[in-house]
């Protein structure tokens, strides 16, 4: 039953392959991507651009912010969001009726600034230790609608820490977390793995114990009207395909299937 769920997106990246393997025109994309996938979208958009003359203009913002944009009507030519979002945006008419590719997964993290002691957070007690003793604690915002935010709020009331962290949490809006390290504002900061790497001057301390361990998936998707669908369509497949997983593994991240 497994292998058959997949046989529909299959058969939609193997099209899609095949028009990557195209000549494609010199051609403008705008992706909308949330931002921990920046990093991986960055990267491949450079070589996608150097192998087809294609522009690709990136925009990241929190995963709840940007279905919220395009729910607004904001263009675009390729969505990169979790597969629910993309889901709920489809049904509404909002992404293409094309298969819904799946990308990477990401799990949180913990950071501190560089040179800076490195707390034990290697089981579930230890990490809540090290968030007591931690001064200020930098996160997302849960309510700019970022999904470790979310889900560290969660986490928190179900440690019984939820106000002793509220109030040392400094609630990041959106954007690279880990630089309230290197700015002095926080001491400890928790994010997506991949975006605590894009932060010079911030070490990761390492991931959250398996045990409370969370990680978000991202997946990809054509606007219903893409301005050049070839070029979106072979760009998602460009991101979907073998050639990105050593990207992924340097930013962190990891392939959605196992």
């Amino acid at each position: 039953m497994r292998r058959r769920r997949w046989i529909p997106f299959a058969q939609a990246l193997l099209g899609a392959a095949l028009l990557a393997a195209s000549p494609v025109r010199a051609a403008e994309l705008k992706v909308l991507t949330s931002g921990a996938f920046k990093p991986v979208v960055a990267e491949i958009a450079g070589r996608f651009a150097a192998d087809t003359g294609t522009v690709v203009t990136l925009d990241n913002d929190t995963a709840g912010a940007l279905a919220r944009r395009v729910e607004g009507g904001e263009t675009f030519d390729v969505l990169i969001l979790t597969p629910g979002a993309l889901a709920e945006l489809q049904k509404a008419g909002k992404v293409g009726p094309g298969a819904i590719a799946p990308l990477a997964k990401v799990g949180i993290g913990v950071a501190v600034k560089a040179g800076a002691p490195k707390p034990d957070i290697a089981t579930p007690d230890a990490f809540r230790q090290a968030l007591l003793s931690a001064h200020r604690v930098a996160m997302i915002d849960p309510a700019a609608g970022g999904s470790s935010g979310i889900y560290l709020a969660g986490l928190f009331a179900r440690m019984g820490i939820a106000d002793a962290i509220k109030a040392k949490a400094v609630l990041v809006p959106g954007g690279l977390v880990a630089t309230r390290l290197v700015s002095g504002e926080a001491d400890l900061a928790i994010h997506q793995i991949s975006e605590i790497l894009a932060v010079k001057g911030a070490d990761l301390v390492g991931p959250l114990p398996a045990a409370i361990q969370n990680y978000t998936i991202y997946a990809g998707a054509l606007a219903p009207r893409p301005a050049d669908p070839q070029a979106a369509a072979a760009f998602l497949a460009r991101l979907a395909g073998p050639d990105a997983a050593p990207v992924l593994a340097a930013k962190g991240m990891q392939p959605a299937a196992p």
